[in-house]
């Protein structure tokens, strides 16, 4: 059954809502947030992380926390890793990627690394030699490499974690237009980067080669600032629109079909793959969203 959007309350103007088996409308909210921006799932142990920059983007005023959640969805604890307790530095976290027992946050100029269990600062990535601008997107490609968005400098960073924490340049383009969100595609490996600047939807070869999959020009305007994107199990991708306040799908043959919209200002939305779930938080109204996306046959 196709996912459709809902008048609710005053905070939000739409939530996702879908039909699992057996009839249960799964969707859950998540509250006390502030300015959340990243929404991940550990693979692992099925818990949830979400990023929350409390404040400005570019601020640098060490208030920035990460919210933790049980398989059910559940807040274990809302603020599990915050700037300024226990050592730990943290302004305004962004994108989230987890690899093993790390918890990678991106923080406007750095890479940092936490304990999944614990939540224990494990230091930072070392980008001196890269001269980042501003960090957006991580994704992880499921065999120990971290990929880095700096929407700033119009650039992807890639880390293998086996063998360094010391980045190199995947690509370097103004093509890229503001790369915020990035994921790796489960059926294909491509990695995919949605853009801030243009709303453009682009892949990136291994070689760093940038083609474009869905321009967005004058004569195919369909999106505005896009934040974040990922895929599903079946290989379909799901794009936020952060100025446009919606969230499209995108199957494997290219076909669009917008999910939810009237959505108040969708930040870096993930996808729990095991459960068919998807995650959506939403920077101004301060909550968080899990959401069921129905079963689909695979192809």
């Amino acid at each position: 059954m196709p996912v459709v959007a809902r008048r609710c309350g005053p905070i939000l103007a739409a939530v996702l809502l879908s039909i699992l088996p057996g009839g249960v409308v799964f969707a859950l909210q998540v509250t006390g947030l502030k300015n959340p921006a990243g929404f991940i799932v550990d693979p692992a142990t099925g818990n949830y992380f979400i990023s929350n920059e409390n404040g400005q983007p570019t601020e640098r005023d060490n208030n920035g926390f990460i919210t933790k959640l049980d398989p059910d969805g559940k807040i274990i604890k809302l603020k599990f890793i915050e700037g300024g307790v226990n050592g730990v530095t943290l302004h305004a976290p962004k994108g989230l990627a987890v690899i093993g027992r790390t918890l990678y946050v991106s923080d406007i100029d750095q890479v940092r690394r936490f304990e999944t269990d614990t939540g224990r600062a494990l230091g930072k990535l070392d980008l001196t030699a890269a001269k980042v601008d501003h960090l957006a997107g991580l994704a992880a490609d499921g065999h120990g490499t971290v990929y880095i968005a700096d929407a700033g400098a119009d650039a992807i960073l890639k880390v293998d974690t086996h063998s360094s924490s010391k980045p190199t340049a995947l690509v370097k383009d103004p093509a890229l237009a503001g790369p915020y969100g990035l994921a790796v595609n489960p059926v294909t490996g491509a990695l995919v980067v949605v853009s801030w600047n243009a709303g453009k939807i682009l892949e990136v070869t291994k070689e760093g080669a940038v083609k474009v999959l869905f321009p967005n020009s004058f004569f195919s305007s369909r999106f505005g600032n896009l934040t974040g994107v990922d895929f599903d199990a079946f290989g379909n991708m799901y794009v936020s629109d952060f100025s446009q306040g919606k969230v499209v799908r995108i199957d494997p043959d290219f076909r669009f079909q917008t999910i939810a919209e009237f959505l108040t200002a969708p930040a870096s939305l993930g996808i729990d793959r095991k459960n068919h779930l998807i995650l959506v938080p939403y920077r101004s109204g301060n909550v968080a969203e899990m959401n069921g996306l129905g079963r689909e046959r695979k192809r």
